[in-house]
């Protein structure tokens, strides 16, 4: 089996920053992308920003210039740098790996439990 395990989410307040950490484990050949998507109450999971293994980066324009994603491949792990966070940013936010199993040639999307993240002062 494969585990998505999510941590450094809290309470932070406006203009403050977190750091949120996945790491991966189980039964996994190899990691091609990583990301983190985010969900508010009442609205769609949106994509905050995602990472190739080739390190090329993606981001939502509500975050550029505020966060920064980074992964280390030896440790099957993904982090989100948040800075100057917002109000808005408030939402559960879910980590996600698209991966291979050992002894499987298909590629899956697993996701993380999520982790809260609240700005409020």
């Amino acid at each position: 089996q494969v585990q998505l395990v999510e941590s450094g989410g809290g309470l932070v307040q406006p203009g403050g920053s977190l750091r949120l950490s996945c790491v991966a484990s189980g039964s996994i050949f190899s990691i091609n992308a990583m990301g983190w998507y985010r969900q508010a109450p009442g609205e769609e999971r949106e994509l905050v920003a995602s990472i190739l293994s080739s390190d090329s980066t993606n981001y939502a324009d509500s975050v550029k210039g505020r966060f920064t994603i980074s992964r280390d491949n030896a440790k099957n792990a993904v982090y989100l740098q948040m800075n100057s966070l917002k109000p808005e940013d408030t939402a559960v936010y879910y980590c996600y790996a698209i991966l291979r199993k050992l002894s499987y040639t298909n590629w899956q999307r697993y996701w993380g439990q999520g982790t809260q993240v609240t700005v409020s002062s």
